[in-house]
């Protein structure tokens, strides 16, 4: 019986480990890792000047909670912004309601983001990053409305607003 029990553990360590490192092989991390990017900072730096949560998002890849970011509800008109660099990435004007959860937009500012592929969590999609900083931002879907039928999914905790000026 404690044969048993020990092979069984062993084939669930190898089994976990394997599933571990086929989630890592596919991260955007992986993609744009050679990527040089304008600006770079060291993980203290980037520590100091972002909230933990954005920290989570923008430099570990992370995602926060559907529903909590502030910027759903953002109606004004203006840009967000990466909250890394301040790079505009999205203008007020393609924002849309996915109900989703999270701030979603059909089209970025021309030349704001980078794409990667995304093969973590068992599937492929697409990672969108700030070409600046290289700073995690969300996905992209192909279901989002016309005229692009693009779906930029952003995590709003890695975007700023800075409302137009009159």
């Amino acid at each position: 019986m404690i044969r048993r029990d020990f092979l069984w553990s062993g084939a669930a360590v190898a089994l976990l480990a394997g599933t571990a490192a086929a989630l890592r092989m596919g991260r955007p991390q992986d993609a744009h890792a050679t990527e040089s990017f304008e600006v770079t900072k060291t993980e203290a730096e980037w520590r100091a000047i972002l909230s933990d949560a954005a920290f989570n998002v923008l430099r570990k890849e992370g995602t926060e909670y559907p529903g909590t970011s502030p910027l759903l509800n953002e109606h004004r008109k203006g840009v967000f912004a990466c909250a890394g660099c301040d790079l505009p990435l999205y203008s007020s004007e393609t924002k849309f309601d996915s109900g989703t959860g999270w701030p979603s937009f059909w089209q970025e500012i021309p030349n704001a983001v980078g794409m990667t592929v995304d093969r973590s969590l068992g599937m492929t999609r697409t990672e969108v990053h700030c070409r600046r900083c290289g700073g995690h931002l969300g996905h992209v879907f192909d279901d989002g409305p016309p005229p692009t039928g693009l779906r930029h999914c952003i995590n709003g905790v890695a975007l700023t607003f800075k409302p137009a000026t009159a």
